[in-house]
């Protein structure tokens, strides 16, 4: 077994730390609460902000102002798992400077009692009958309740839903269709928060005729980690290993680093089958095990050091065993007392709503069943503690062996963590907002544009960092011209992105395709999502926000490769560390010929992400990953021709003239073979209507 620590490729990213979404206003509210709490007369409301933020609390500010002076005569909350119920249990607010407590009444927190979901449905009975004002339930509670008792019952009432990303528009989403009823009826506020708007499946999370009725208030992972007190660094990496993960676990595992574990499926290619059997293992790679506490239930394991590490298993799942564990875990007296517990081992357990501050490190072995579930293990580790500065998450991938079936099966795992990777890059970065270049263009208020200020006739990239917004004008970018637009724009980027980088096709060749030109993907295949997505928008909206998306894509990736650079040249990287990214920026506007939207959609947004995975990959195994993606490889499909000769008109509006066959420009001369192709498919039938 070889124990020696491997560096992880990873993004990295810094923060001020400047305490700010910490601080309490006078309704003892921070940051991100005090938005929502302006927004607190809107009847539907979306709050989208990260783990430990304070969306429990955001919540208990504005139901009871709707309690006591919107008219509403009760508030039921909706969590995913019993477990989370527990962040709505009573809060004395008036302490810190509200003029009301929350309080929940025992009996109606039926997270906390026993019994089915099914057999809760007559307490929510007896409380829609009664005075009281809250109720807690899970979403399956809810979901047996509206069956039983139909939408008209919680008229005048607010339904919260906590974890709202567990929501969709399929029809198979039984929550989904009795929201959407709520909503269609009109006789309900709704509250609906999550810190990952994006299912792992890519399906919308609402219509968009039920979205367009939401006020949404955002709050990023930007803000939220650069206001921290104490955590000022978070990497994000992946780390492949051929054999027994076991055998490698201490290469990304440090003992002394504060760490949950989730081991693998036993269903997925890392897993052993044994669950029982690996936790084993770990406990033994770990060091010398002494026995269990008997208070605790944790495993006592001695290093060879000679430290002693207190271990909560999770995995095994003998009621009497877990029970002893979960409760030590959950034990309030301990909940500031780093020295607990120092590693947790979980396997389906400890993800979604699960609070343990001092969480240094989240190491995932195995590729888990969504990108939803990533972001939400991810944030077990962004909690702000103090002596924690920095925090990680790892990825452990099981390599394929030399067999085409083992390298296929490979690649799903390998674009998964990508993805992941690819995603959270986006959503831990400032909020970009691109306008035209435009003469006429003056400074915006609030932001910086860096020595020199403002120039009317130069590049400006604005910065406020108060807020975390950087402003970037490129030449030629489309207006939106709907509200709707504007709306998608402003706060539904990294949905699309989301959905961008959970596209296999377009991933899995925008890695592996050496022949691929960037406007494949740019142009063609994220022109695609976009319109699915938003089927009713006008083009020239949809164009607006596809040109944005890549954009963004664009540059958060050349900006943070100049910015990892340009913190390794400093000499004193420390002073402005929380400005390397912004830098990135900066340098990437300034160093490029010409920052217009051509520009832009000739880069290929996953090519840095193949530079890291040739870093963490044997070339061996990349290139047999390369031809397994290559062999799918077509000329032209009926889809991409009907794609491509969309580009093709779109060239000609722009430039009088269809695009040549016999053109210079590559890209030029691949819109010509779609809309020829175009025209062969339509003429062979192979296209309805």
């Amino acid at each position: 077994m070889n124990g020696e620590r491997m560096e992880v490729p990873s993004i990295s990213v810094k923060y001020a730390g400047n305490g700010s979404s910490t601080k309490l206003n006078v309704l003892g509210m921070r940051p991100m609460q005090e938005r929502a709490w302006q927004h607190r007369g809107e009847p539907y409301l979306l709050i989208k902000s990260p783990p430990a933020s304070g969306k429990s609390r955001a919540l208990m500010f504005i139901a009871l102002d709707k309690l006591h002076n919107q008219g509403i005569r009760q508030t039921i909350i909706v969590v995913p798992e019993r477990a989370i119920g527990a962040s709505f249990h009573n809060e004395r607010l008036t302490d810190s400077g509200f003029w009301a407590d929350w309080v929940v009444a025992p009996q109606w927190n039926l997270c906390d009692a026993s019994g089915t979901d099914v057999g809760k449905v007559a307490a929510v009975e007896s409380f829609l009958a009664s005075d009281d004002r809250v109720l807690v339930c899970t979403h399956a509670t809810f979901r047996f309740a509206v069956e039983r008792f139909g939408v008209e019952a919680f008229d005048d009432r607010l339904v919260a839903v906590d974890e709202f990303h567990h929501v969709s528009v399929s029809e198979d989403n039984i929550l989904g269709r009795h929201l959407g009823a709520l909503i269609s009826r009109g006789k309900v506020h709704m509250v609906a928060m999550t810190g990952s708007y994006f299912r792992g499946d890519a399906e919308a999370v609402l219509a968009p005729s039920d979205e367009a009725k939401f006020a949404t208030v955002t709050y990023t992972y930007y803000e939220q980690l650069n206001g921290y007190q104490y955590l000022k660094r978070l990497d994000i990496g992946y780390f492949f290993y051929s054999g027994s993960y076991v055998d490698d676990i201490l290469k990304v595992l440090d003992p002394a680093e504060k760490t949950i574990v989730h081991i693998p499926n036993v269903n997925s290619r890392e897993s052993t089958q044994d669950k029982l059997r690996e936790v084993e293992m770990i406990l033994h790679a770990l060091g010398t095990w002494e026995g269990a506490d008997g208070t605790t239930g944790f495993q006592l394991v001695r290093t060879p050091e000679g430290r002693l590490l207190r271990i909560a298993d999770l995995v095994d799942d003998e009621p009497a065993k877990r029970n002893r564990v979960i409760a030590a875990l959950k034990d309030p007296a301990q909940k500031n007392n780093r020295d607990h517990v120092d590693i947790i081992i979980a396997l389906g357990m400890a993800k979604e709503g699960f609070d343990w501050i001092w969480c240094e490190h989240a190491l995932t072995v195995g590729y888990r069943s969504s990108l939803t579930e990533i972001v939400q293990i991810i944030g077990r580790a962004t909690r702000d503690a103090p002596g924690k500065s920095r925090a990680r998450f790892t990825n452990l991938i099981a390599e394929p062996d030399a067999a085409e079936q083992a390298v296929t099966e490979a690649v799903n795992d390998t674009l998964k963590a990508i993805a992941a990777s690819l995603l959270m890059e986006q959503v831990l970065a400032p909020r970009f907002e691109f306008r035209p270049k435009n003469p006429t263009n003056t400074a915006t208020e609030g932001f910086d544009y860096g020595e020199g200020g403002y120039d009317p006739k130069g590049r400006n990239v604005g910065f406020n960092a108060e807020e975390g917004r950087l402003q970037i004008e490129i030449a030629g970018l489309a207006e939106p011209k709907s509200d709707e637009a504007k709306r998608i724009i402003q706060e539904d980027l990294n949905e699309l992105i989301a959905a961008v980088v959970q596209d296999k096709p377009t991933i899995e060749h925008g890695i592996f395709d050496m022949e691929l030109m960037p406007q494949e993907i740019t142009q063609v295949q994220v022109g695609k999502i976009v319109r699915e997505r938003h089927p009713d928008l006008a083009e020239e909206d949809q164009e607006a926000i596809r040109q944005r998306v890549i954009a963004a894509m664009a540059f958060a990736q050349h900006a943070k490769q100049l910015a990892e650079r340009d913190t390794n040249e400093r000499a004193d990287p420390v002073e402005r560390l929380n400005t390397a990214f912004v830098d990135g920026v900066r340098r990437f506007a300034m160093d490029v010929r010409e920052l217009d939207i051509d520009l832009i959609d000739s880069i290929n947004p996953f090519g840095q992400a193949y530079a890291i995975l040739s870093k963490a990959m044997t070339e061996e195994r990349l290139r047999a990953i390369q031809a397994v993606v290559e062999a799918k490889r077509i000329a032209i499909s009926p889809d991409d021709a009907k794609d491509l000769a969309l580009r093709a008109a779109m060239f000609k509006r722009e430039r009088g003239r269809l695009p040549s066959l016999t053109a210079t420009d590559p890209w030029e001369r691949r819109m010509a073979e779609g809309a020829k192709a175009f025209v062969r498919f339509k003429d062979e039938g192979r296209y309805d209507g």
